[in-house]
């Protein structure tokens, strides 16, 4: 039977997609270490957990399309630690983060807009604009320059009459980047000269390092009806099964009119609510905690990672991902040695290639985005079988010493 030429044009998730070779991996008794997936290890706060636990509802009923008014109204405050001043009527609640991007390209665009978006960039988004029939205009950040932001030229050339916005990810997913004040400040000046949108996803804004410090672009009330702010609750409490998320925006005609998406969709979860919404009586000292641990994490991997002759990597500031860019003919073509062909004292690794990471096709096919949210004893093993599997990969399939 024939599909629509639609589906036929999505791409399958290059997080996701060589699942069929780990999976098989593991039948045959190889241990599958995961660096493809941001599915972190650490516990999901207490409080969240005990809210499903104590859950005493006797039916589990439909909510309000904008998400439950507690859980807007927790969200308030929390927002106010990062000098943000908003109302529950500033807030949707959305089916995670995804559904939140999928809502703002659908609320800002016609079918063949235009959203310009730097490169890598989170790799789903490129399926959720083919839902939208949104067209991504790339402006391509780079590894040796430490993904910092292109230059205001650069993406002031790329803007035409289908421009709807921009969309950056601060702290990025895959790079590690963190938007300074000022590049974010550069890019609202011209959203505002051009009459479009800023969409930033801040999903990981608790994840800085180094003392790096982090902006968010609700901070900037002189340009709040054009900014669009993304958020959830998967990483930053270890949540990513609750699919909770947010629109968080000032303009109220956007969100009036993401309520027609929200409303159709009916509601988002709402066991689920619940529990985010305890997760925001977490004490301070959980996130700081896992703060610490992923920094040491990300301290160990990369280390490993920069022992290995021919890598090439940015150190990245924040999130919990790096790319990578490996030393060899095409990095899906030696995931999938690793997982298939490959095996080191019973061990292997699974990691993301990086090309579908971008809109330009002669990019990111050596690279690979890595997520280090596993702990340090199994980031250390994946080092060495990295190590170890790119000797075996040059020497068994590109013929090299």
């Amino acid at each position: 039977m024939q599909m629509s030429k639609r589906i036929s044009s999505f791409q399958c998730s290059p997080i996701r997609r060589l699942v069929p070779y780990s999976r098989d991996a593991e039948r045959r008794g190889i241990h599958v270490i995961h660096l493809n997936i941001g599915q972190p290890d650490i516990k999901t706060p207490k409080e969240a957990i005990n809210a499903i636990n104590t859950y005493s509802e006797d039916v589990i009923a439909y909510g309000v399309s904008e998400g439950e008014l507690a859980l807007r109204e927790s969200l308030c405050k929390y927002y106010e630690k990062y000098g943000v001043s908003v109302t529950p009527d500033n807030i949707m609640i959305t089916t995670g983060g995804s559904e939140a991007i999928q809502f703002a390209f659908m609320t800002l665009c016609d079918p063949y807009d235009e959203v310009i978006i730097p490169e890598p960039f989170y790799t789903n988004v490129s399926t959720f604009a083919n839902i939208a029939m949104v067209n991504l205009v790339p402006v391509t950040s780079q590894v040796d320059d430490a993904f910092v932001l292109p230059s205001i030229e650069d993406f002031e050339a790329k803007i035409s009459k289908k421009t709807m916005a921009i969309l950056l990810c601060s702290p990025n997913n895959p790079t590690g980047h963190v938007y300074t004040k000022t590049e974010l400040l550069q890019l609202l000046e011209l959203c505002k000269r051009h009459d479009i949108f800023l969409i930033v996803d801040e999903v990981y804004r608790e994840f800085c390092y180094d003392g790096e410090s982090f902006t968010s672009v609700l901070t900037f009330p002189e340009y709040k009806d054009r900014i669009i702010c993304i958020d959830s609750f998967s990483k930053r409490f270890s949540m990513c099964g609750s699919r909770i998320g947010a629109i968080v925006c000032y303009n109220k005609e956007v969100l009036d009119s993401a309520m027609k998406l929200a409303q159709a969709r009916l509601c988002p979860p709402a066991v689920e609510q619940v529990a985010a919404t305890a997760a925001l009586t977490a004490p301070q000292e959980y996130i700081d905690d896992v703060v610490k641990e992923y920094e040491r994490r990300r301290n160990t991997l990369v280390s490993a990672i920069q022992e290995i002759p021919g890598c090439k990597l940015s150190r990245p500031k924040g999130a919990f991902y790096f790319i990578v860019d490996f030393p060899v003919d095409d990095a899906e073509r030696f995931a999938i040695f690793m997982l298939r062909d490959f095996s080191y004292q019973g061990n292997t690794v699974m990691f993301a290639p990086a090309e579908d990471f971008y809109v330009t096709k002669s990019l990111g096919k050596t690279q690979a985005r890595i997520a280090y949210v596993l702990n340090e004893d199994e980031l250390r093993l994946a080092g060495k079988c990295l190590a170890e599997g790119l000797k075996a990969y040059r020497k068994q399939v590109m013929g090299l010493r």
